[in-house]
């Protein structure tokens, strides 16, 4: 971060909102300036999400000028847009630990500060939770005297593609006496000519006490005459929507809709913010802004400034000299293509995920068979369902862990009647600089306990790609499960083989009586552990089904198993090893390596996976404290495989 003592001068005497509280209305511009070439600094040498937060530096001044922070609640949803929120909140010399390990969170955390009313990070639950502690001010009497609690969701335009955020709405629309304000950042659109000077004074008179007032005189007076009373009703609708046409909608939830505003506009911003305040009831407001705002390459191009690692400012994102190893999100992009090539039947469905699934290319080529269903993971798979009994095949490219938002569909939807559909699962495992909000560390549970489920986890590039072409080929519903990031850069073949479903790999035979049993990845660290041991090491490919009947056979000449996985040990694949021995009724010593029951934090991928013993050295460690007696024994005879892997 830049030292020198007169940078960033104004900033620097933030150190809480209300200090922020304190400055003349006409400094707010200049503090702004100030904000946004902080948070551009900062995440040039963090990394973390941009474009979203150069978006939000006047919504998150104006905010905390005018509420009264932390006893008014402010939500943010998405929480990648809420770096100024932190800067301006007591964490700004923090933020050069942004999402490194033992550093703060790139999304709110309640642990991490009181101005984080509510942890966010998988989006549309900021108006469910506003509304909660909307009532629950009101059932304690805290929305009662000047001093009155408010409560604001700030919602991203993509994040009101959800089911959940009008669910709350529905809910928040026929709730009485409560104070809740709905932001809307509308930053998919550039500012248009409604958002001009026009509408500023419109946004002003509508937010104001006297229309609100003049409004409810007049319902109370026209109420007795229903004819007039619905005429001035359409009235009323019919000149907002003028304004803008959804505004409407968002009135017939029960909400009374101000805007569209320019959300970089504190003139604008504050006055209407200080009218809705004092409002009460569910209020709605709409603002635009734009991704990247201020930084001209990220606003030309905000999906690539996104998420960016460390770049420099000056010369912006480069491409790295040398190409690096295909990433398992780029071994699925090049297959989804390859197999759509192959069979017209394909068709691919993303719950607002394309570039981070994989999926750029395919729509490109294939747009007719493209499905973007905006963030509704719900709706992704009970729509897939639909498709694949119409004799389609789709695949669903999903996050592991935004998989569970649609975890009632998968089961009841998709497994109950046997559907074919492919879950391709990225993200799998820890996650890295996201943290725990994102790590797909209950997969390998959520996935094995439904019946008709097929679970695969590949340990390689190549492995991948095959075993998304035994998922295709399959009749019925499956689920490849892989991490971010490369892989060991074991090369990608363009052939497509089926892999015989529930068929382990026997990798290494060793002479010591213990066999180390990997699923995924987390393979090439059992080798090497392997290596040193000089233990037998499966490549167990399938958490469901499991290959029972190898164990059955490395039973006969080994008296300990261990399970190696990057998932959460409870419920995991060793639980599934646990069950095949119990069943056939072999009793063997078994070690269960995996993540433990806690949450992993942010921080490098490699790095945490050293921290949770699953590298290499500590899986030798662990094997050698659990079973020192019997790696000091002689060993037994190497077995001898009796059947094909």
């Amino acid at each position: 971060m830049t030292d020198a003592a007169d940078a960033y001068p104004l900033l620097r005497s933030i150190d809480e909102p209300a200090a922020l509280r304190h400055l003349d209305r006409a400094a707010l511009a200049t503090l702004a300036q100030e904000l946004r070439a902080y948070v551009l600094e900062s995440v040039s040498h963090t990394g973390g999400h941009l474009s979203s937060n150069l978006g939000t530096i006047e919504l998150a001044i104006a905010l905390h000028y005018v509420f009264d922070t932390p006893r008014d609640r402010l939500i943010w949803d998405v929480g990648h847009q809420s770096y100024p929120h932190k800067i301006l909140t007591g964490r700004r010399e923090a933020m050069a630990g942004l999402r490194q390990r033992d550093g703060i969170s790139g999304f709110p955390r309640r642990s991490e500060s009181e101005y984080d009313a509510f942890g966010t990070a998988h989006s549309s639950t900021s108006i469910s939770a506003a509304l909660g502690m909307a009532v629950a001010s009101r059932n304690k009497g805290e929305n009662a005297g000047p001093g009155r609690r408010r409560h604001v969701a700030v919602i991203g335009d993509g994040a009101m593609t959800a089911g959940m955020a009008f669910e709350a709405m529905n809910n928040a629309g026929v709730t009485p006496d409560i104070d809740l304000l709905v932001v809307l950042n509308d930053n998919d659109m550039s500012i248009s000519p409604p958002v001009g000077a026009l509408n500023r004074y419109l946004a002003r008179l509508l937010s104001g006490r006297f229309y609100a007032k003049a409004r409810d005189v007049g319902r109370a007076v026209l109420s007795n005459v229903p004819p007039l009373f619905e005429l001035a009703r359409r009235l009323e609708e019919h000149a907002k929507g003028l304004v803008v046409p959804g505004g409407t909608l968002f009135e017939a939830f029960g909400f009374n809709y101000v805007g569209p505003i320019d959300g970089h506009d504190l003139d604008s911003l504050v006055p209407t913010l200080q009218n809705l305040r004092e409002l009460r009831g569910a209020q709605f407001l709409h603002i635009v802004t734009r991704k990247g705002r201020g930084y001209k390459l990220a606003e030309a191009d905000p999906v690539l400034y996104h998420g960016p690692g460390r770049f420099d400012p000056q010369e912006g994102i480069r491409k790295p000299a040398t190409p690096p190893r295909p990433t398992f999100t780029q071994v699925f992009s090049d297959w989804i293509c390859d197999m759509a090539a192959l069979d017209e039947r394909l068709v691919a469905i993303t719950p607002a995920m394309r570039e981070g699934s994989g999926l750029v290319e395919f729509e490109k080529r294939f747009p007719q068979r493209y499905f973007d269903v905006g963030i509704a993971e719900q709706h992704a798979v009970t729509f897939a369902a639909g498709l694949a009994c119409e004799g389609l095949k789709p695949v669903v490219a999903i996050y592991s862990t935004f998989l569970q938002r649609g975890y009632d569909q998968l089961i009841h939807d998709v497994a109950l009647q046997n559907l074919s559909v492919v879950f391709a699962l990225d993200r799998a495992g820890i996650v890295g600089a996201d943290g725990a909000t994102h790590a797909g560390a209950y997969d390998h549970a959520f996935l094995r306990c439904i019946p008709n489920m097929v679970v695969m986890a590949p340990s390689d590039e190549n492995e991948c790609r095959q075993m998304l072409y035994t998922a295709f080929r399959h009749d019925g519903p499956s689920a490849v499960r892989y991490p971010r990031g490369a892989g060991i850069g074991v090369p990608v073949s363009k052939d497509l083989t089926a892999l015989p479903i529930g068929r382990a790999e026997l990798r290494r035979t060793g002479a010591r009586r213990v066999a180390l049993l990997a699923f995924g990845t987390l393979l090439a660290p059992a080798l090497a552990a392997g290596e040193a041991l000089d233990a037998t090491v499966v490549n167990m490919r399938f958490v469901k089904p499991i290959d029972a009947a190898l164990l059955c056979e490395l039973a006969r000449s080994h008296d300990a198993f261990v399970t190696i996985e990057e998932h959460v040990v409870m419920g995991g694949a060793g639980s599934a090893v646990a069950e095949a021995l119990a069943g056939a009724g072999v009793v063997r010593a078994l070690l269960q390596l995996g993540l433990p029951d806690r949450n992993i934090d942010h921080g490098d991928q490699a790095q945490l996976l050293h921290a949770e013993g699953l590298d290499a050295e500590g899986i030798e460690r662990a094997v050698r404290e659990r079973f020192a007696a019997l790696l000091s024994a002689e060993g037994g005879p190497r077995l001898v495989l009796s059947r094909a892997s």
